[in-house]
């Protein structure tokens, strides 16, 4: 009877097992999928300022509150929250610094476009 007992107990940790070991290799897929369209879905030089930096330029937008890559917006909203996170009046290094590298992505973005704009520019004239 005990033997019986421990082969439905190893049977049972053998489908427990497998079961596992499919939801991880199908979670590991989705996760290549999700990874692959959100590098589809960037232009490659953005995609690898995204690495550099690390932070996406969505999330750069969320930190600095922008919608639009406008220059004077960023700057404006760069230097609101920058003064108020400085630790002089109590705020926090760490946010400070979330703005800084905020900025840094934002600026990027805008000298990629930039740089793109002026590539499609001397096509034009071609």
């Amino acid at each position: 009877q005990a033997k019986y007992l421990a082969q439905i107990i190893l049977v049972g940790a053998q489908v427990v097992g497998r079961a596992f070991m499919r939801a991880l290799r199908q979670e590991f897929a989705a996760s290549q999928a999700a990874a692959n369209a959100r590098g589809r879905a960037e232009r490659p030089q953005s995609a690898a300022a995204s690495r550099i930096i690390g932070i996406s330029l969505q999330e750069a937008q969320q930190i600095l509150n922008v919608s639009s890559l406008n220059p004077e917006e960023i700057q404006k909203n760069y230097d609101h929250l920058f003064k108020v996170n400085d630790k002089s009046v109590g705020g926090s290094f760490y946010l400070q610094s979330k703005v800084v590298r905020a900025k840094e992505r934002l600026d990027e973005e805008l000298r990629i476009q930039a740089k793109g704009d002026r590539e499609k520019g001397r096509k034009a004239e071609t």
